[in-house]
């Protein structure tokens, strides 16, 4: 890849998703100035999350109990670490200050740096009483004030090895939260009660839950996401990557490869990071440690249980084991976005009018799909076979059109391809007919039964949506388990409806199959 720097490109300073609670005051401003003092000057986007981090209620409390920040690496999230800590102990007198990292050199680096901060700042090294450098017990001690008659103490702790649990801090900054466990969470939470005005600071990189445990963080973005976020404070400079069902001209997503996306997801940019080097990133690294790491697209799992889109009682309300269809038929094929496994899928009407989908084949790999779709074509007789082609299935279509080609003349068909735009109304379509609206009248019912698989069943618990202008589409991404049983029928239905006008012949009940 080849960048021109003719243009310097500077990162965009306000985050991607900015949730702030209310405030009438804040101790934001004079942080910034404290830190300059010391030799830190912060960029506008540290600034900014100081400001609103450090907002104040009209009573003097915290109007953020939690503050996070989600930023790709060496943007200068430990800035910001550094100007609270400072904050903390010659601003707001902050008795006890606790950092954590998941790795002991992060912690040891943060040490390191808050000390030289402090040594080299004369009004700053006068009130400490002494510090600590022994190996896992890192830390500063300050003087006793009338505001802290005890003196002050910041500890830097490393949660790997499992130090600092126990400890409560008026301040506890939770670094590399993308490793944070539900563990450190359970054993901390409880004892903050027992502090007047605490605060929590997150701060790392997006996560992948197939790398590392992840709930906490993931718990605090779904909250900053929702309508209800509470005393939360949440930053997140992030991309919405383009999807399979993008069209070329899409504006609503982002381009990986463009170095509009990269200002968009590092606000350090070109102060810090230079867009030559990200170019280097590009070339040399995966296409998911990329969107990850530079472009902080996470990889969440799914909270509370899951269920976020369709609601369990819902899906279970259309659950029926003797569901069968009509003869015609429609099938459709998904792989799954790794490509471990995949799923076929019909749909067709049912004797009582309503729609009939269930999937009929799910086994791991993807090699066995056309020639089993091809058995089912030859043996039902469909009246279409389709695909989406811009997602992963995209690359079985030459298989599936030979597999279809080897059938005989009689029952030879040609693969019917779903477009990207047509794929947000198919998953609306299939939520219309699981859901009741609000304000339905009394008399609604769901208008699709479903045979219970326990694979469709674990994908419609884990599913997640993405948003493509004012339609949604099931995301591939974030989903917490495989979505391709939830994609086949949800294709498989559409499919079906928009099939073409056919000759009207007698509806023949379409049998079990094997």
């Amino acid at each position: 890849m080849t960048v021109s720097e003719e243009t310097p490109l500077i990162g965009r300073q306000e985050p991607t998703i900015h949730v702030v609670p209310e405030y009438v005051a804040t101790s934001g401003d004079e942080a910034v100035a404290l830190a300059a003092q010391a030799g830190l000057d912060l960029d506008p986007w540290q600034r900014l999350i100081l400001r609103d981090g450090l907002g104040e209620r009209a009573d003097g409390s915290w109007a953020a109990f939690e503050a996070a920040m989600i930023v790709a690496r060496q943007n200068g999230k430990g800035g910001v670490f550094e100007a609270r800590v400072l904050a903390g102990l010659f601003l707001l007198d902050e008795r006890l200050i606790l950092y954590s990292a998941h790795e002991f050199k992060t912690a040891q680096e943060m040490f390191r740096r808050i000390e030289d901060l402090i040594s080299g700042t004369a009004q700053f090294r006068k009130r400490v009483k002494r510090v600590d450098r022994t190996r896992g017990e890192e830390g500063v001690e300050l003087l006793p004030t009338p505001q802290c008659p005890k003196g002050q103490r910041l500890r830097f702790v490393a949660r790997s090895t499992g130090s600092g649990r126990g400890f409560t801090g008026h301040c506890n900054i939770w670094d590399e939260s993308q490793h944070l466990s539900n563990a450190s969470v359970d054993a901390l939470m409880p004892t903050m009660s027992a502090i007047p005005n605490p605060q929590l600071w997150y701060g790392g990189s997006a996560p992948d839950k197939d790398l590392a445990p992840c709930e906490q963080i993931t718990r605090v973005r779904t909250r900053a996401l929702s309508d209800k976020p509470g005393r939360l404070a949440y930053f997140e400079w992030s991309a919405e990557l383009h999807t399979p069902e993008c069209e070329r001209d899409c504006t609503e997503h982002d381009d990986p490869d463009s170095p509009l996306t990269w200002a968009k997801t590092n606000p350090g940019l070109g102060i810090r990071l230079s867009v030559e080097h990200i170019a280097n990133e590009r070339d040399s690294m995966s296409e998911r440690g990329f969107a990850r790491e530079r472009l902080s697209v996470g990889n969440y799992p799914t909270v509370g249980g899951g269920w976020k889109v369709i609601p369990q009682p819902a899906f279970e309300a259309v659950a029926d084991e003797t569901s069968r269809p009509l003869d015609p038929v429609a099938f459709t094929v998904e792989v799954a976005p790794d490509r471990q496994a995949a799923a076929i899928a019909v749909a067709g009407l049912r004797e009582d009018g309503l729609l009939h989908t269930e999937v009929v084949a799910y086994q791991p790999g993807t090699s066995w799909a056309p020639g089993r779709l091809a058995q089912l074509v030859a043996k039902w007789r469909p009246c279409v076979v389709a695909i989406a082609p811009a997602g992963p299935t995209g690359s079985l279509a030459p298989d599936i059109n030979d597999a279809l080609e080897e059938l005989d003349e009689d029952v030879r068909m040609e693969l019917t391809l779903i477009k990207g735009r047509d794929s947000g109304a198919a998953c609306g379509g299939l939520y219309d007919a699981i859901v009741r609206p609000r304000n339905a009248p009394p008399d609604w019912t769901p208008s699709v039964r479903i045979r219970p698989h326990p694979a469709l069943t674990a994908a419609v618990a884990g599913a997640s949506r993405r948003y493509l202008g004012d339609a949604w589409v099931w995301d591939r991404r974030a989903a917490s388990v495989d979505p391709s049983p939830l994609i086949a029928v949800t294709l498989a239905r559409w499919a079906f409806l928009t099939r073409p006008p056919e000759e009207d012949e007698p509806a023949q009940p379409w049998a079990v199959y094997v």
